[in-house]
């Protein structure tokens, strides 16, 4: 072999070596475009953070929810972008839905999903006020269409509230257990088996489901497997259904007490001593827990300490859970009266007096509040005089109270019914019997309602086939089709994450 046939063997080498270099360096350089959400699922109006790289470098970027185009992005020298807001708008119905991320000069791009949910994670829901407002496919309009999409049958009466989170359905029965119950089809998916009746609602949140139990305990689980994560003896029942907020859950005992327990870990936080048994569920908000007590009185207490606030007296024992709302602490009790509280201080703002017992707990929305007597009225009061709006007769209420979702007001009573009014005039826009009574109150997420009945059913229901517009699993669009807002400036990315409670 010649020498000039060696040199240009090792320059063809060198060439063939040289070109695989630049083309894994240019497909480094110059990656498919990817992006990121945070967080990759909520309730309609959630603000998602939109991350992105592989894009050409100083590009304009459009961020479109759906086909809608949200916010125009700047890459940086790198191709890539960060933290850039848009929300999911508030029409958007429950499913998956796409995000996607176009160069504006071009269809290159890149897409992921975002889920629309909302979940009822405890009795009185995070605003305390045992109100949805992310409910956006059942309304005044169709909820008369409404139909059993399934029942689940426990060994006995169920008084408990549902908690519904993530495609499951918790709820107690005097049966002794706790369910877990799929969303979709009622399928159980597991039970425990505690030493008592279970009156009390659950809760859940990062991943473990709180309650109590007529066995002097009070239990944590595993929300996905049932397994016991930890237990807490009190020296009485627990009915009372739990609060939790920023890492601690609230609750009362027939002992007198109400807890605070560190959620992770079950250890006490502190304690308080009433006078009487602790039957209702505390309200949390901002750092303070309000709760009633059969002693008559109705306290607030330093979230952190336990401190006593204040304390106001009523007339009777205190059933009710208390309602928070704009600087106001409104409950029942057994004088025959619903109160309205300063939340601050206690004071007295008005009082409304009913037929007889006034144990339901009340559902706060738009100026109103709604909350039923054993006198077998449910009654809406202006929120701000007490003034009667508007009754209606269920029979006696109980203790379940109402759920409020999309200006539908769900009720159960003593006629073997679950209810739905019209919020703002009372007028029954739809009706279920079961075959005993229900005390149990609704919880109504994602276009279906929850409720137990005194007939040992956990039911389901949901508008019929055909009449609900949704737009789950929504298409994906083709990068191709959608266009930009050529309004939109280029949008700066945000330092923290701020979405709405849910």
């Amino acid at each position: 072999m010649t020498s000039l046939t060696i040199v240009s063997a090792r320059t063809s080498k060198q060439v063939c070596l040289l070109g695989t270099a630049i083309l894994f360096l240019a497909g480094f350089c110059f990656s498919q475009p990817a992006i990121s959400l945070s967080p990759t699922d909520g309730p309609p109006t959630s603000s998602l953070r939109v991350s992105g790289s592989g894009f050409a470098p100083n590009a304009k970027i459009d961020i479109y929810f759906g086909t809608q185009d949200e916010a125009v992005a700047m890459a940086d020298s790198k191709g890539s972008f960060s933290q850039i807001a848009i929300p999911a708008p508030a029409s958007t119905l429950p499913g998956t839905h796409w995000v996607s991320a176009v160069e504006r000069s071009g269809h290159t791009g890149a897409q992921a999903t975002f889920l629309v949910s909302t979940s009822w994670s405890q009795y009185h829901r995070n605003n305390m006020r045992r109100w949805n407002p992310y409910e956006n496919v059942l309304n005044v309009n169709n909820v008369g269409s409404l139909h059993r999409k399934w029942n689940f049958t426990t060994g006995n009466a169920v008084y408990s509230s549902p908690a519904v989170a993530h495609g499951v359905a918790y709820i107690g029965s005097t049966d002794s257990n706790l369910y877990a119950l799929k969303t979709g089809t009622g399928a159980k998916l597991w039970s425990y088996a505690t030493g008592s009746t279970l009156l009390s609602s659950p809760a859940v949140a990062n991943g473990a489901v709180y309650f109590g139990s007529a066995d002097y305990n009070f239990y944590a689980l595993n929300a996905s497997t049932g397994a016991l994560l930890w237990s807490y003896p009190t020296g009485n029942p627990v009915y009372s259904s739990p609060a939790l907020v920023n890492g601690v859950v609230y609750f009362g005992s027939f002992d007198s007490n109400v807890y605070a327990l560190n959620a992770s870990t079950g250890a006490k936080v502190w304690s308080y001593a009433t006078g009487g048994s602790v039957y209702c569920s505390p309200a949390v908000a901002n750092g303070v827990v309000y709760v009633g007590s059969w002693d008559h009185n109705m306290y607030a207490l330093n979230a952190s300490t336990g401190a006593l606030l204040w304390s106001y007296p009523t007339g009777g024992q205190i059933s009710s859970s208390p309602a928070v709302a704009n600087g106001r602490v409104f409950a029942g009790s057994d004088d025959n009266k619903v109160y309205a509280l300063n939340a601050s201080t206690g004071a007295l703002l008005w009082s409304y007096t009913t037929g007889t017992f006034a144990d339901s707990s009340p559902a706060v929305a738009d100026g109103v509040v709604y909350v039923g007597s054993d006198d077998g009225n449910l009654y809406a009061l202006n929120a701000s005089t007490g003034a009667l709006l508007w009754s209606y007769y269920t029979g006696i209420l109980g203790i379940g109270g109402p759920a409020l979702a999309n200006g539908v007001l769900y009720v159960g009573g003593s006629f073997h019914a679950v209810n739905a009014l019209k919020a703002s005039t009372g007028a029954l826009l739809w009706s279920y019997r079961t075959s005993e009574n229900i005390e149990s109150s609704p919880a109504v997420v994602n276009g279906v309602v929850y409720v137990g009945s005194e007939d040992g059913n956990v039911y389901a229901f949901r508008l019929k086939e055909g009449l609900e517009k949704t737009e789950a699993n929504a298409k994906r669009p083709g990068l191709n089709t959608i266009r930009p807002d050529f309004n939109l400036k280029v949008s700066l990315p945000v330092a923290t994450r701020s979405g709405p409670e849910f």
